[in-house]
């Protein structure tokens, strides 16, 4: 190139010159960008129409009455508010409504108490529902899409799974059809379909937000981000392939409407108590008479269990199943027949679903090792009460003060028999070290570092073989509970 040919070339051809480069290349890659949105696939939001078209005949409004003089709510309180008040356990304002109301209507009158929903099961008339929707009341009356309203006779109501069966009089109907819970995965979309409010058949949807989502005794609960109103109890969760996968039955609340959680009671659980209920009109459960708390980490790692797993036993009824299986206080049962305890909730689970009368191999980790103990089930019942222990005089003087901050006691053979125990040391005073873990004064030590301590010279000994910086674990009786704590004497 000569110097004159650069001359020629002024700044402002040059520039245009870049620019044209610039567009030029800008052009191909947005060319090319739109030709990969072009052939990449679209998302198409689910259309529930067609759904909501399907299982709405399926789907029920359910009112229930009661008597005046039998009414909780003041005269005129919305049904809906009552609903909320009785399913949250919270008091109703201003108590027990008077005799009589508006109008001069007498005690004897029945008055709406409370609204909720219901799905069919059968063509010939049987519906499940929610307990609390009809707990309490006279007479349940069920609403169909077609505006029928049938009397519906309560067949069976579960308060611990909150499921209930109704049936009505009528033949032809259009049943749900029953998903599988196994299929369902976190991020699904999925409907609800109720009356909240009182509204007939109003549609909502969203997302599966978790699965065995641990709020029950006896059930894993499905969370939903569906917006769930009281009156939507007991209606169902279905998913896109127009299953019923679960019973609306939970929000979780600070206002009393919906904040975004709701829960649902997966339907082969619900399935397998309303099978019960229609068979039995009652659900028949398992139990072996113990008491239970969650085993945390801290825990685990201090009595040897290594990971955070099963349910420990923090009081046995006495001459209850595990009583005499041999199942003892501050146990922890890590295995039910093999099957593996990983959370404390999952116990009463699988001991509930177990056969009355059947005997069960229960394998308990105590003291640093594990056992196998065989105990027979027997049908759920109210526990009996236990008996606090009454005290006596300590037996001998207390001890001096251990490095752990704990003074101790032995107790008498009275306190023993009272508190069915064949050792342990009385605290009468805790600082340090020991308060700090959370011990009180009318604590009885049972264990200390998986040790069993049966007086206070034995306590002593094991008291001072535990090291300075080393956390240790103490099986601590409290009433009629039994904890472990974790002190750490370094701190």
């Amino acid at each position: 190139m000569t110097a004159r040919s650069l001359v020629a070339w002024s700044p402002a051809r040059i520039l245009a010159s870049a620019l044209a480069v610039f567009v030029a290349a800008f052009g191909a890659l947005a060319s090319s960008g739109l030709a990969q949105a072009q052939t990449a696939p679209a998302v198409v939001l689910p259309d529930f129409s067609e759904l909501a078209e399907r299982v709405s005949p399926s789907v029920v409004n359910i009112r229930t009455t009661e008597r005046r003089g039998a009414a909780a709510g003041g005269p005129g309180m919305d049904p809906n508010i009552e609903e909320f008040f009785r399913r949250f356990g919270i008091p109703m304002p201003g108590g027990p409504g008077p005799r009589g109301g508006p109008g001069g209507r007498n005690g004897d009158e029945p008055i709406q108490r409370g609204v909720g929903s219901g799905f069919i099961l059968t063509a010939d008339g049987f519906i499940m529902t929610n307990a609390h929707v009809i707990d309490g009341a006279e007479e349940v009356i069920v609403t169909l899409t077609d505006k029928r309203e049938l009397k519906a006779r309560i067949v069976g109501a579960d308060r611990r799974t909150d499921v209930a069966v109704v049936k009505v009089d009528a033949g032809g109907l259009p049943p749900v059809r029953i998903g599988d819970v196994g299929r369902l995965k976190v991020g699904e979309w999925v409907m609800a379909i109720g009356s909240p409010f009182g509204l007939d058949n109003t549609v909502t949807a969203g997302i599966v937000s978790a699965k065995q989502r641990d709020t029950g005794d006896f059930l894993p609960f499905i969370q939903t981000d569906v917006a769930i109103n009281p009156g939507n109890s007991g209606g169902p969760l279905i998913n896109l392939r127009g299953e019923v996968v679960g019973i609306n039955s939970q929000i979780y609340s600070r206002s009393g409407g919906f904040m975004g959680i709701s829960f649902a009671i997966p339907i082969d659980e619900a399935m397998r108590v309303a099978d019960q209920l229609r068979t039995n009109g009652r659900v028949i459960r398992g139990r072996i008479g113990v008491q239970i708390a969650p085993v945390t980490k801290e825990v685990a790692e201090s009595i040897g269990l290594g990971a955070p797993r099963g349910a420990l036993v923090q009081s046995v009824e006495k001459d209850g199943p595990a009583d005499k299986g041999g199942i003892e206080a501050g146990d922890i049962i890590v295995q039910v027949d093999g099957k593996p305890v990983e959370k404390s909730s999952d116990l009463p689970r699988i001991i509930g679903g177990t056969k009355p009368g059947t005997k069960t191999t229960l394998q308990v980790f105590r003291r640093g090792s594990t056992r196998d103990l065989t105990v027979t089930v027997v049908e759920f019942e109210p526990e009996r009460p236990q008996r606090r222990a009454q005290g006596d005089a300590p037996a001998t003087p207390p001890v001096a003060k251990s490095a752990l901050g704990l003074t101790v006691s032995d107790l008498g053979d009275a306190q023993r028999r009272e508190l069915r125990i064949r050792g342990g040391v009385r605290v009468d005073a805790v600082d340090g070290p020991a308060a700090r873990a959370g011990l009180r004064e009318g604590d009885v030590i049972l264990s200390l570092d998986n040790a069993e301590i049966t007086d206070t010279r034995q306590f002593s000994e094991v008291a001072q073989r535990v090291e300075k910086n080393r956390a240790v674990s103490v099986l601590v009786r409290r009433g009629e509970w039994v904890n472990y704590l974790v002190i750490r004497p370094g701190r």
